[in-house]
């Protein structure tokens, strides 16, 4: 009779944890990075804009971040479950206390690194790399542990089980995405939404550490850190925000400008641009050379007249705010951001019985409603980008289909001096629609240098004068450009049409710096 052979202990495979709570915890860690991705476009926008180049940069730095994670992750995969569950765990605390201090770094370092990189996008990829890797590093770790670990778990069911982890981490994004864009941003703000996921991840690292069954001398060390990272995260929520409101599309600013107490003047920012001014007691003065050429030109061409005018963009409706209350006048603005006619409301001294306000995207509500009107101003351009899809030939002929037979569209084009491609690309694409486009700057009696405000108003007919004066408030006097000057800007080998297919003004414009 044969001996029983015995096995030690050590023999004896680690209990490893169910699969379905490794598949839980992958679908947390993975919507909660996905949440980072999308607060970091709310957060630089105070700084750097909203752009094409703002998001790219962003996907990019936190693919690179996932994917330094994930090899790290690989090769802590080779270790034993409860080496691998620890080292996991701790990245996860490194998770928690990098997303914690992504607030307070941010602030420390937009202001040098925006002053010492003059260039847009590297100082938007820069600072994205340097508020946002950590975070999207340590978070790219727990798949690879996890998923090896579910293997072994369940290896007669192998390869459900590794199924499962990759539609949990696919899963989990497209949920940190619709929670991120649908409702953490809108309720609890950026700040919040990140302490939010800071207190998720150290959820996470903590019963990490717990499952790895194992007394280290860093559980103690990795404690204090999550007990810092809260402490960190709390205290960002303590800190002013730099947002007077923060609304699903903008983070919006007030700013007192006023020369003394008694004449209020505020500046609203719309993320970092700033946007407009306004001044209580003197409606009638636009503030800033846009606002009073665009004012002036429209007012100017309607001569007097009793006129509708439909505004793409509301800002502190310093415009709307002068001509709404004029009975010879009727306003129509479609403002995308309620939260904008709200500020303007409460801060600009906008009245808003005197127009009809439109919280909708300016072209679906040109081309939802048949109405006509004698002009149409455009105000979306900023400084390094404007919505593609309000620049195109595509939106040029809605436009023109809306305006009257003598009406007039008119729109704000901000370009440099010497290179001017910008301001090509949409003149030659407004002269493919409209037989008449003019080109309006201030007159300086200098040659032209730096960055420029252009006018650009199309119709079927010229403007009566070449010559304004206005107010913006000092006296300053506007000019059209010859149409030899038109003529020669649109045949440029810049001079491109754009459409709704191929319109890369992000390009043009990021060629001004």
């Amino acid at each position: 009779m044969e001996e029983p052979v015995s096995h030690p202990a050590s023999s004896h495979p680690p209990k490893l944890p169910p699969v379905y709570l490794l598949v839980f915890l992958q679908a947390v860690v993975s919507a909660a990075s996905l949440v980072v991705e999308i607060v970091a476009g709310r957060m630089l926008a105070p700084y750097v804009g909203m752009s094409l180049y703002t998001w790219t940069s962003i996907i990019a730095v936190v693919l690179a971040g996932f994917s330094a994670g994930h090899w790290v992750g690989g090769r802590l995969a080779e270790r034993p479950s409860s080496t691998g569950l620890m080292a996991t765990g701790l990245g996860l605390v490194g998770a928690a206390l990098t997303t914690a201090a992504a607030v307070f770094l941010l602030r420390w370092s937009a202001e040098p690194i925006i002053t010492a990189l003059t260039a847009p996008i590297a100082s938007i990829t820069v600072l994205s790399m340097i508020v946002f890797f950590l975070p999207s590093f340590f978070a790219g770790i727990p798949a690879p542990v996890l998923a090896r670990i579910a293997v072994d778990a369940d290896r007669a069911k192998a390869g459900r089980a590794l199924g499962a982890m990759f539609a949990a981490g696919a899963l989990g994004a497209i949920a940190g995405t619709l929670l991120a864009g649908f409702v953490f941003i809108s309720y609890l703000g950026s700040i919040g939404t990140l302490a939010a996921v800071t207190v998720t991840y150290a959820l996470c690292a903590a019963l990490l550490l717990g499952l790895a069954r194992r007394k280290t001398p860093v559980i103690v060390p990795a404690a204090i850190v999550l007990v810092a990272a809260l402490a960190i995260a709390g205290s960002g929520l303590a800190a002013e925000n730099p947002c007077k409101r923060e609304s699903n599309y903008f983070c919006i600013r007030v700013v007192d400008i006023s020369p003394e107490v008694k004449t209020p003047v505020r500046l609203m920012v719309l993320d970092h641009l700033a946007h407009g001014v306004s001044a209580r007691d003197y409606p009638e003065v636009m503030f800033t050379l846009h606002a009073s050429m665009l004012e002036l030109i429209g007012r100017t061409r309607m001569e007097d007249r009793p006129f509708s005018a439909f505004f793409i963009g509301g800002g502190t409706y310093s415009i709307p705010r002068s001509w709404g209350p004029k009975p010879q006048i009727d306003v129509t603005v479609a403002e995308i951001d309620p939260a904008v006619t709200e500020m303007a409301e409460k801060y600009f001294w906008f009245d808003p019985s005197v127009a009809r306000i439109f919280h909708e995207d300016a072209r679906r509500a040109l081309a939802s409603r048949p109405d006509k009107y004698d002009v149409v101003i455009g105000d979306a351009f900023t400084d390094i980008t404007v919505p593609q899809h309000l620049v195109t030939k595509e939106f040029f002929e809605l436009v023109r289909s809306r305006l009257t037979d003598d009406g007039v569209y008119l729109m704000n084009v901000i370009d440099h001096a010497d290179r001017l491609q910008a301001l090509e690309a949409i003149t030659a694409t407004l002269r493919s629609v409209f037989p008449e486009v003019e080109i309006w700057v201030q007159n300086t009696g200098q040659p032209l240098e730096g960055r420029q405000v252009f006018i650009l108003a199309a119709g079927n007919s010229r403007s009566k004068t070449s010559r304004l004066e206005g107010l913006d408030p000092e006296p300053y006097e506007a000019g059209r450009l010859t149409q030899d000057t038109v003529r020669r800007l649109t045949t440029s080998e810049h001079a491109l049409i754009l459409t709704d297919d191929y319109a890369p003004i992000d390009r043009l414009m990021a060629l001004q710096e």
